[in-house]
């Protein structure tokens, strides 16, 4: 494959059993342009090698004065070399092409696990972790499975120049022939303490990249609490552990690399030595002392790949394991061959919670645990539990959401977590998302009282003419506040238009009078459209056509927010915070406080309406 044809259309199915399993995988996976490495490489290798034949040739012809085999030695010198132009121009060809197929095909399976997972792929692997996986582990497993191809023809074209050699030369060849396999495999007894040091190393740096990103993410609490110097300490700390491993590491790489050059050099001083009392005892000519002497000079290029791939393995497994890790994760079942590709209509019904969304319906449901919120929105979207729990498939009406096809599934139902991502690039872009089209940018940013962000937006736009829509949004929207960052996420999922929108905490971060006029955007948008928000937020659930409350894991109550308030004492303890003394006195929660919270924000949503007219 080229790399002109990529993206692959199928990336295959890794043996994800182990990192060495998924670096063999891969490496089969690309057999073609392994090949093609492999015997460029042996056009490489085997020229290097002949031109010591060459030369031998020609100092032999010199000798004994014949312009005939002074001819033969130059004209194998230029065939060697011309050997060696095209073998070298080719194999960095292929090699390249090889790398860069091995990281695409790695990151299209990463990119097409993340979406099939979604969010629980965070919870059951650290995001760092993702990021790494996806960013400079995909470069290492590239490395090896490129240099794998590279060492083949190193090792079978050190076998052969042996061979050569033996059958050239019978007495210095035996001599070479034997020292090989010592000069190739001397640096093994060295390799597992490198590869625990530079483990090591990785693992620190790993730490202070994600106490880096730590820092940076709360930079703004960090400010308003004077923590600056305190974490800036501590990355100095950890900074500095980094470069104390990266040297200790480097020190033991660098033995290695001094084993690769002292060996061979010792080999050469003895061939020398050897040779040359071979020579005045006239049992090898000159000519052939100076082509065995070349060949043995020249064995470090084929010896410096066998340290190459002993480093790219030693990088590569951690990483390949890492990546084998990330991609064994799946859902709970898979869809069958043959799956609906329709989007169910009905009811949304969980059977191990026993929470039911009728159809068209605006359902709130209250979760005392926020954790078991989250866990709940995500079982309603189809998401794969967590070890341990229920793999029960939620319903669509009478059709099991494990069983649909995942882009089904997904068109089907869509979660939105408390904590929303917004990617970098413009509003625009953020807004074009996969969609029924029956929702325009402009409706739903309206539905979500985004006028105060696109306001904002405009006044930061420089370069577009105050197109709020052309307006560039920071990596996670860092320069929006929490609630801004809110709104525009919930505006990214009413423009989808989802059969069922889920929705945990979708006001958390805005005001009262904000959630207010939220609350009514979104029950006006998704009229005849079945929404879930999980909330306890009382202005949230007023506007409820039910409300189910979730206790221990069961749906214990159903009805509307006021029926509950009045009824059930375990709602009024989560929804209006209170305590086991007042619950036990019997609180009026009936008394008209929400009544009066309502009349006051609409009062106020009527002034603002009058000063904008």
């Amino acid at each position: 494959m080229q790399i002109r044809d990529l993206p692959f259309a199928d990336p295959g199915d890794p043996d994800v059993r182990s990192g060495p399993r998924f670096l063999l995988w891969l490496g089969r996976s690309q057999l073609g342009g392994q090949v093609k490495c492999l015997l460029w490489g042996l056009l490489l290798q085997l020229g290097i090698a002949g031109l010591p034949l060459g030369v031998g040739v020609a100092v032999q012809a010199v000798v004994d004065h014949d312009a005939g085999r002074l001819g033969l030695g130059i004209g194998l010198l230029v065939a060697f070399g011309l050997a060696i132009a095209a073998g070298d121009m080719m194999v960095h060809r292929v090699a390249v092409t090889n790398w860069i197929t091995a990281a695409a095909r790695v990151q299209q399976l990463l990119a097409r696990k993340t979406a099939e997972l979604g969010s629980v792929l965070t919870r059951r692997v650290a995001a760092g972790e993702v990021v790494a996986v996806s960013t400079s582990d995909v470069e290492k497993i590239g490395w090896f499975v490129e240099a794998a191809s590279r060492f083949a023809s190193a090792a079978v074209a050190l076998v052969l120049v042996c061979v050569g050699l033996v059958l050239y030369q019978p007495e210095l060849g035996l001599v070479v022939a034997l020292a090989a396999p010592v000069l190739a495999l001397a640096a093994l007894p060295l390799l597992p303490r490198a590869t625990r040091r530079a483990d090591a190393q990785r693992e620190k740096a790993g730490r202070a990249t994600e106490l880096a990103s730590d820092t940076v993410a709360g930079l703004r609490v960090l400010r308003g609490i004077g923590g600056e110097e305190l974490f800036l300490g501590r990355y100095r700390a950890a900074s500095q552990e980094v470069r104390r491993a990266a040297v200790h590491s480097a020190r033991m790489w660098a033995l290695i690399a001094a084993v690769q050059v002292l060996l061979p050099g010792v080999l050469l001083v003895g061939v020398i030595v050897y040779g040359a009392r071979l020579a005045l005892d006239g049992r090898v000519s000159v000519g052939e002392l100076v082509a065995v002497y070349g060949a043995v000079a020249l064995t470090h290029h084929p010896l410096r790949t066998f340290e190459e791939i002993a480093m790219a393995y030693s990088f590569s497994r951690p990483s390949a394991r890492r990546a084998a890790r990330v991609l064994a994760l799946s859902r709970t079942t898979s869809p069958a061959a043959g799956a609906p590709r329709e989007v169910p209509d009905g009811d949304l019904y969980d059977p191990v919670t026993g929470v039911r969304a009728p159809a068209g319906g605006f359902t709130a449901v209250v979760c005392g645990d926020p954790d078991a919120a989250g866990r709940l929105a995500d079982r309603l979207g189809g998401h794969p539990p967590e070890p341990g729990e229920d793999h029960s498939s939620v319903f669509v009406g009478d059709v099991a959401l494990d069983e649909l096809a995942l882009d089904t599934a997904r068109a089907a139902v869509l979660v939105q977590d408390k904590d929303p991502v917004l990617l970098s690039g413009t509003l625009a872009e953020l807004l074009d998302v996969p969609a029924s089209g029956k929702v325009a940018a402009a409706e739903a940013l309206e539905a979500a009282r985004c006028g105060d962000v696109l306001d904002a937006l405009a006044q930061a736009s420089v370069d577009t003419g105050g197109d709020p829509m052309r307006t560039r949004i920071t990596e996670r929207g860092r320069s929006l506040s929490g609630g801004q960052r809110q709104r525009l996420a919930l505006a990214r999922s009413l423009v989808t238009d989802p059969g069922v929108l889920v929705l945990d905490e979708p006001t958390s971060a805005v005001d009262s009078h904000t959630e207010a006029r939220v609350a009514a955007g979104i029950r006006r948008l998704r009229a005849g459209r079945t929404t879930v928000v999980l909330t306890s937020s009382p202005l949230l659930l007023d506007l409820a056509d039910r409300v189910v409350l979730v206790d221990d894991g069961k749906a214990v109550a159903v009805g509307t927010h006021r029926e509950l308030l009045a009824g059930e004492p375990r709602y009024r303890a989560v929804v209006t915070r209170e305590t086991r003394d007042e619950l036990a006195r019997g609180a009026d929660v009936t008394k008209p406080g929400l009544d009066a919270q309502w009349r006051e924000l609409e009062e106020r949503e009527d002034e603002l309406e009058g000063e904008t007219a």
